[in-house]
């Protein structure tokens, strides 16, 4: 009966926790957001921002991008030539593209590349007690750090996003045209056609909900760091819990990106 009794106290515990912790990330979207709009507002550190998470990732995702079309040029030729439908490999491309693996592809990018990093840094700041720091001189840390990072971020995603399905559909043009000999002309046509402005707004509305999911756990996970269990202390916890931040965005970039799909097509 003992065993029972702990199970279930040790299982209530454990709800408490995690509703409290989803609390604590809901109460911290909302500061961060209000954060945006406070003043004086921190336009160089905007502009820091964005040239960090923005321009730094982007020979990533150019080439990413590049290799990404380049591949599914060539998986696409080789499905559509079964059916003899080879002209169609440019729909084929920029609708996977512009539609899904743009978005996705270059959420899960940034995810590992500068959202580990807001993470890391805002985490050291907590083990090194810099926003207590920061309470002392009455200096608001949303204004100051995490509200920049909020606007750089959905500032550069949807752009990070469309050179993504550029220089994928470029990728796709040289496999499948220059390497494979597809009618370029058919190629483009397909484009021009069927790819239409609700594709590329559907794109566009995942990368920002990509880049809001992205900034928020991101920052969330270290300025929280101390309220997280199970994590330890000191450069142990920086490590697990900026672990757990690139975990817990990639999920969530992919369940949204379903549930974004379902709603909108």
């Amino acid at each position: 009966m003992g065993v029972i009794v702990n199970g279930i106290t040790k299982l209530g515990q454990v709800t408490t926790y995690h509703v409290q912790d989803a609390g604590r990330m809901g109460q911290f979207l909302c500061a961060a957001i209000g954060g945006c709009f406070a003043r004086p507002f921190r336009f160089r550190e905007v502009v820091r921002q964005i040239r960090l998470i923005g321009m730094n990732s982007m020979p990533l995702i150019l080439f990413i991008g590049l290799f990404s079309g380049m591949v599914i040029g060539l998986q696409g030729y080789h499905a559509l030539r079964q059916v003899a439908s080879e002209g169609r490999l440019g729909v084929f491309v920029s609708l996977t593209l512009v539609r899904e693996l743009g978005p996705v592809f270059t959420a899960l990018m940034v995810t590992g590349r500068a959202g580990s990093a807001m993470c890391a840094e805002l985490g050291i700041m907590r083990i090194s007690e810099q926003f207590d720091a920061l309470d002392c001189m009455a200096i608001d840390p949303f204004r100051y750090l995490i509200s920049p990072k909020l606007i750089a971020t959905l500032i550069s995603i949807p752009i990070l996003t469309l050179m993504f399905d550029l220089i994928g559909i470029a990728g796709g043009y040289l496999s499948g045209v220059v390497l494979l000999g597809v009618n370029p002309g058919a190629f483009m046509t397909g484009i021009e056609q069927k790819v239409t402005d609700a594709d590329i707004y559907l794109g566009l509305y995942k990368s920002l909900a990509f880049a809001l999911l992205i900034v928020w756990v991101g920052t969330g996970r270290g300025y929280l760091l101390h309220k997280i269990q199970s994590v330890g202390f000191g450069a142990e916890a920086v490590s697990a819990v900026t672990t757990q931040c690139v975990v817990y965005t990639s999920i969530g970039i992919l369940v949204w990106n379903y549930l974004i799909t379902a709603v909108c097509l």
